[in-house]
């Protein structure tokens, strides 16, 4: 009798680029669409998926505001990341020219990564709620004028022609994608380099977020992102996410996490996960090489 094969959920339609993720990170599970985050965060939740796929910032076109929103209130657990270079194409019903388009459609990360592009074609553009979507819609209505902007992939599976390949403006636009399930799944020590993934709110006094953070800088703590959400529509409450380079039992993280816990609002700070680096983020160091002062 076979096993049951796990799956993973992912906000979008077949032919997305959290599809292609999903395909890339664990082809051994069933990858299943969703129409909203909503939609994937509960199913993973409610046991009907094992892990979801979702993406959390893209290098050009900064970070995706639905997550930044969900995760913090999410009771899921980060076990994993992913990174995926985006190729964007120009795609249009079979017969369409490059000169006869009037609008183009696809989600608004890939309308932002390929901003100038789009410009320099004179086109007007129109939000979808996810690239393979408006692939599909732009295949269903047949209209010559209209093209989207989706992956190879949704070409191939909603039969539209490419007018134009890679179409993204910079050429090392990379999504990172965060891995979430329903029980948490903590990277081992010493085995390899770990990003732990937390929130926290600060006390409300002067230069609480400064001395908050001090203790990373003195532990030698690499902080990778710090981002800020306004709390209940108000302008004086904050909460922070933020990613940092290394394992909550290592003794600089111990302690800058503890010195952080000093100045944060009681049982505001929760590690939403702790796991393994992709081998992504060692190659771009090694590319960014640091200016030497003259």
């Amino acid at each position: 009798m076979m096993a049951k094969r796990k799956t993973i959920v992912f906000q979008g339609e077949p032919g997305a680029n959290s599809h292609i993720a999903c395909h890339e990170t664990y082809p051994e599970f069933e990858p299943v669409p969703c129409p909203t985050f909503e939609d994937a965060f509960t199913a993973v939740a409610d046991g009907k998926a094992d892990y979801a796929m979702i993406p959390i910032e893209n290098s050009v076109a900064g970070r995706v505001s639905d997550i930044h929103h969900l995760m913090p209130n999410s009771k899921l657990k980060i076990v994993a990341e992913s990174f995926l270079p985006i190729r964007n194409q120009l795609m249009a019903p079979k017969g369409a020219t490059l000169k006869g388009l009037k609008s183009v459609e696809s989600h608004i990360m890939a309308l932002g990564q390929c901003r100038r592009y789009l410009r320099k074609l004179g086109v007007e553009t129109r939000v979808a709620a996810d690239t393979a979507g408006a692939a599909r819609t732009v295949a269903a209505e047949g209209d010559f004028s209209r093209a989207a902007i989706a992956s190879r992939l949704a070409a191939e599976i909603y039969g539209l022609e490419i007018l134009a390949e890679n179409i993204e403006d910079e050429s090392h636009s990379t999504t990172r994608f965060i891995v979430l399930a329903k029980e948490p799944k903590i990277a081992q020590v010493g085995n390899g380099p770990v990003i732990t993934t937390f929130v926290f709110q600060v006390r409300n006094i002067p230069a609480a977020l400064y001395k908050a953070l001090g203790g990373f800088a003195t532990n030698g703590v690499n902080m990778t992102k710090l981002e800020s959400y306004m709390l209940e529509g108000t302008f004086a409450a904050t909460k922070f996410y933020a990613d940092v380079e290394g394992h909550p039992k290592e003794r600089g993280l111990a302690l800058a996490l503890e010195e952080l816990e000093f100045f944060t609002q009681p049982d505001s700070l929760k590690i939403l996960g702790v796991y393994p680096a992709h081998p992504f983020r060692a190659t771009v160091k090694k590319r960014i090489k640091p200016k030497v002062a003259i």
